[in-house]
């Protein structure tokens, strides 16, 4: 009797790879269910909450953690199943022969692997975008619609959607043409210039990303002269910070959830500030409607709602510092040449392996590619299935990693004089965006980039608030 073992090499990658798919996926979903436990069972605010949060806040942010749960849970499944069913129906192949056709009818035969490698990732691309559209309409619709978070009507979500379609597509095409050219020319050391190039694209990416394609999809202006931005200029200016400009996004034409981030390199450093972070400029805060402007004049899209909230959100001008102190401690302890250092020589490692295994034919052979090896296909391959071990590896060290940089960077603002706002600034927005305070402590050390609520809160110190 015929037993795995003894099966070709190729069938035994093949195999390997969906047998750890869904060991993956069968880990996460217990993973899962251990924190749907928790969000159950925990009717009542556990009594060292009581100061912090009440019991209309706690009950709703347990409902709609629940509900983020469940639909994770079935679209996790239906992407697993998706997935699997590619594999076993040769998916991957007959769309490389779909793109081989498509090429065909502009004359570019098989020779012209670039060609066909852009046919295919564009194809790949809109079967994905088609798949995971009524997901993420549900999510958007539904689930945070029922929650109060949404504030895009159907039209404006679909205009977005394309629009980020079209934009990915003029960056994705154009660098994977330029790294197949370069995988193709580059001879026994292509490895080291390809890790270069994505480097570079990745740097140039970073500093372009704010100025040139987020305004494509948001509003940004400049914080107006005042109190608040001397402030943070004068904060940063204490610590070295080479601030440049400060900037708020409109990101309350999306959803009511709040943020803030810096970037750039060198010399001109720049902060980002959500509407939504702070009480003084979130519209979420106004009552009724909206000032009649005209769309020309804001430039906001009219498909945007305005829906007139009942709470306060964000942060008062001290608590929003203190955000942005713990920001500015990332850069200031180093976290983000760090993140950018282990991000780096993990690109190095995989095209080093990339180039190690390329040659294998039983990796092409495995998932359907007979006579071709196609460049792109297999970096498909190599990253996505053959790496995907030390993938899930890597993911979990890096957020511990993370929650230990998030912990210092606290730690950072409470040595900045910042503790008591900082804390009640976590309590603020944990509340304006529904956070769960309580979690299971296997499902938060696996998937938790951030410390959980309370510990961060323990770690400041206990600050209590009047």
């Amino acid at each position: 009797m015929e037993t795995i073992l003894d099966l070709p090499i190729e069938n035994k990658i093949f195999y390997a790879v969906l047998l750890f798919s869904w060991t993956v996926y069968l880990w996460e979903a217990y993973l899962a269910y251990r924190q749907r436990r928790i969000y159950r069972s925990t009717m009542h605010v556990p009594q060292e909450l009581g100061k912090i949060m009440d019991t209309d806040t706690f009950e709703k942010s347990r409902l709609y953690q629940l509900d983020k749960s469940n639909f994770s849970f079935w679209s996790g499944l239906y992407s697993e199943t998706e997935g699997t069913l590619i594999l076993l129906l040769g998916g991957i192949p007959f769309l490389w022969k779909v793109a081989g056709t498509v090429t065909a009818r502009f004359g570019l035969g098989p020779e012209y692997e670039i060609f066909q490698s852009l046919s295919f990732l564009m194809l790949a691309t809109l079967f994905s975008a088609f798949t995971g559209l009524p997901w993420s309409i549900y999510n958007t619709f539904v689930i945070e619609e029922k929650h109060g978070f949404n504030q895009q009507t159907l039209g404006f979500f679909l205009k977005d959607a394309v629009k980020k379609f079209i934009v990915t597509q003029c960056i994705l095409l154009p660098v994977t043409s330029l790294l197949l050219y370069i995988i193709k020319i580059g001879g026994d050391f292509f490895f080291i210039y390809a890790w270069l190039f994505t480097l570079g694209v990745s740097l140039v990416l970073v500093t372009i990303y704010a100025d040139y394609i987020a305004p494509l999809f948001d509003k940004f202006t400049p914080l107006p002269e005042g109190e608040l931005k001397e402030e943070i200029e004068s904060m940063s200016k204490s610590i070295n910070f080479p601030l440049t400009k400060v900037y708020i996004v409109e990101g309350s034409k999306r959803s009511s959830h709040s943020n803030a981030y810096f970037y750039g390199f060198f010399k001109n450093k720049r902060i980002v500030l959500f509407d939504t972070l702070m009480e003084d400029y979130s519209p979420l805060n106004k009552d009724g409607e909206p000032e009649n402007v005209p769309a020309e004049e804001t430039d906001t899209p009219t498909e945007a709602k305005a829906k007139p909230k009942n709470k306060k959100q964000g942060c008062n001008n001290p608590e929003v510092l203190a955000v942005l102190g713990h920001e500015l401690g990332h850069w200031k302890l180093g976290h983000t040449v760090k993140n950018i250092v282990i991000s780096q020589m993990n690109s190095f490692l995989c095209f080093f392996l990339f180039a190690v295994l390329i040659g294998r034919k039983e990796l092409f052979i495995a998932f359907g590619f007979y006579d071709s090896q196609p460049t792109l296909i297999g970096l498909m391959i190599i990253f996505q299935f053959i790496f995907s071990p030390y993938n899930e590896v890597l993911s979990f060290c890096l957020t511990v990693l993370s929650r230990r940089f998030e912990f210092q960077a606290d730690a950072f603002a409470r040595g900045m004089g910042r503790a008591s706002e900082l804390y009640s600034a976590l309590i603020k927005l944990n509340k304006d965006n529904l956070g769960f305070p309580v979690a299971d402590w296997l499902f938060s050390m696996w998937h938790y980039s951030h410390p959980p609520l309370l510990e961060r809160l323990r770690a400041l110190g206990g600050t209590k608030q009047d």
